[in-house]
């Protein structure tokens, strides 16, 4: 068996090493069996390649990931990449009540990023947001929910951090206003659009700080970003969830205001002061809260 029988993306992350004979039977299934793998535990994906569960751990140190539940992670994003909105659909099938199955979905998801999340890496990220002058977030269609989240709080605490929902000449006037020092987070779920992957390609020439929350690791992306925060996405339905990558928002605000209370609470208090200027909450006195019994 040789390099070629591999899929591309692992080829790529082998970077001309040469792994063992049972290493490349696990990843050649990676390949070969994608949706079986990509629902495997470490002895089930062993067992498809015909190894043991610690050959399947090592197989996926090998090419990049800290154990096999991220490379799982990462095979899963792969396939259904691939698939359209109504193969998806086909794909997770009837089973269930649609509450259930997605109630089911999401606290699979949230197992799985217990097993991504890197409490220094979100402490990293963090720093790259205070320390930047303006950060440009930028997401397509509903993967844009997710920036909303992060741009609004992070304002809220005293940081510039602007969500571009525009495309076209709005999205590159808005990115041509970075300078360097500033950064730059994308959100890349599922499938992004192309004028988003070639701003990603122009951050470092322009000494931008690049942020990627994504459920791939796709080796363009990977060698372009600063840091490549790794979320799994799979829905119940149709769609792509974002309960993980909301998780993820949440816990990158907490790392913010972790790395100086003190600045976010004065700033926090500020807004809160300015809101109560413009009345933009009503109060009692105000007539419109109900009674309480």
């Amino acid at each position: 068996m040789t390099e070629s029988d591999l899929p591309p993306w692992v080829r790529s992350r082998l970077s001309g090493r040469a792994p063992g004979r049972g290493v490349t039977e696990v990843l050649r299934a990676l390949g070969s069996h994608p949706r079986q793998m990509s629902y495997a535990s470490a002895q089930q994906a062993g067992e498809i390649a015909g190894v043991n569960a610690a050959t399947v751990v090592r197989a996926a140190q090998q090419i990049g990931f800290t154990g096999w539940p991220p490379l799982r992670a990462e095979v899963r994003s792969r396939y259904l990449s691939l698939l359209s909105a109504s193969q998806v659909l086909e794909e997770h099938g009837e089973a269930e009540g649609v509450g259930e199955a997605t109630l089911h979905q999401d606290l699979h998801n949230l197992r799985d990023l217990a097993a991504l999340i890197d409490e220094d890496q979100l402490t990293r990220v963090a720093d790259i947001i205070i320390g930047a002058r303006t950060t440009l977030v930028l997401g397509s269609g509903s993967f844009a929910g997710p920036g909303l989240q992060l741009a609004h709080l992070a304002q809220t605490i005293g940081h510039d951090v602007r969500l571009e929902r525009a495309g076209g000449t709005a999205l590159l006037n808005s990115f041509s206003l970075l300078r360097e020092g500033d950064a730059l987070v994308i959100f890349h779920l599922w499938r992004t659009p192309g004028d988003l992957l070639q701003i990603a390609g122009l951050a470092r020439e322009r000494g931008l700080r690049l942020i990627v929350i994504g459920d791939h690791a796709r080796p363009g992306m990977t060698s372009l970003a600063d840091e490549l925060v790794l979320v799994p996405s799979e829905g119940a339905s149709m769609f792509p969830s974002l309960v993980p990558t909301v998780t993820v928002v949440q816990a990158i605000i907490a790392a913010i205001v972790a790395a100086g209370p003190a600045a976010a609470s004065t700033a926090a208090d500020a807004s809160d002061d300015l809101w109560r200027t413009f009345r933009i909450f009503p109060t009692d006195k105000d007539g419109f809260l109900p009674e309480v019994q």
